[in-house]
């Protein structure tokens, strides 16, 4: 890996989403391991500066580490791609189709990929109709927003309105479509997505269930364990349902699919991440230690599947 000519090197990190002060800890990560590794590479915050002039800074490459919004819903990559830069990760439609998990969840049920049932909510008034459908408890959320921000629980009808409320609003100055997803009981599981081959899975076990914001990125809290300890029947089969969702989508490179494994052994996917985090809190690393892969030649890896132009 370290014989190939990666040339100038943009690490992006940082942007206008909801998701920038994840995204700036992802970027020191990668940039350092990129410097370490002897890669010419510097930090890109598109906050600051225009897109296009990397192209005029002589950029060859781009490791793109920003989270949500603009970053990650296709619309870099479709700059990229008029620039003629690579990039890694997924291109213009998986991005966007990722980033969009109501659009995600369709692609999967034609697919025949398990994912929990959900519907599109318009108003707060529409609480009764959608506990019907779904049933209590439900989860309420924005449909393209990451990192659990505007999540809600709703355990009782009387929660519905304060949960549309926050993930409708769950980015100051932006409206967001609401989603409702049926609630699944289980073991919380990631399976990151590498190239062509899905490692080991993590499981994730957050005090009181709460896997939220401040506990993914700023707490101690919550305990990971890699490997799973599921029998390796089950992990093959779920590996080759999450590689399945990834190809659904038309993804790239390298992602990460959150699911949900119930009692029984059934489980089912959330959502596909296009550019999961690199912090140290972050799964995919941890899943690649398991696998034998060191944080800089995970990042070296993932810089060598840059491509322009994808799906």
């Amino acid at each position: 890996m370290k014989d190939i000519k990666f040339g100038k090197v943009a690490v992006l990190m940082g942007g206008h989403s909801a998701e920038r002060e994840i995204s700036l800890i992802s970027g020191a990560a990668v940039l350092e391991a990129l410097l370490s590794a002897g890669v010419e590479a510097s930090a890109f915050d598109p906050a600051e500066r225009p897109i296009w002039t990397l192209a005029e800074l002589g950029v060859e490459r781009v490791f793109n580490i920003l989270h949500g919004g603009a970053g990650e819903d296709g619309t870099i990559q479709g700059a990229l791609d008029l620039l003629g830069i690579p990039y890694t990760g997924s291109g213009v439609m998986a991005s966007a189709l990722a980033m969009d998990k109501i659009r995600t969840k369709w692609i999967w049920q034609v697919a025949g990929v398990p994912t929990p049932r959900s519907r599109v909510v318009q108003s707060a008034d529409e609480g009764s109709a959608v506990i019907a459908e779904l049933g209590l408890p439900l989860i309420v959320k924005p449909v393209r927003e990451g990192s659990s921000i505007g999540v809600t629980k709703v355990a009782r009808p009387e929660e519905f309105a304060a949960a549309f409320s926050t993930a409708r609003s769950a980015v100051a100055g932006h409206i967001d479509t609401v989603m409702a997803e049926a609630f699944v009981t289980g073991t919380e599981l990631t399976a990151a997505v590498l190239g062509r081959t899905v490692l080991p899975l993590v499981r994730i076990e957050a005090p009181e269930g709460r896997y939220d914001y401040e506990n993914k990125y700023f707490t101690d809290a919550v305990h990971y364990r890699c490997p799973a300890g599921l029998s390796a029947e089950l992990e093959a089969d779920i590996a080759d349902t999450v590689l399945a969702a990834f190809d659904a989508l038309g993804c790239n490179g390298w992602g990460r699919a959150d699911l949900i494994l119930s009692a029984d052994g059934s489980f089912s996917l959330l959502e596909m991440n296009t550019n999961p985090g690199m912090t140290g809190h972050s799964l995919v690393p941890m899943a690649a230690r398991a696998a034998g892969t060191d944080f800089s030649a995970l990042v070296l890896a993932i810089l060598a599947e840059a491509r322009c132009g994808q799906a």
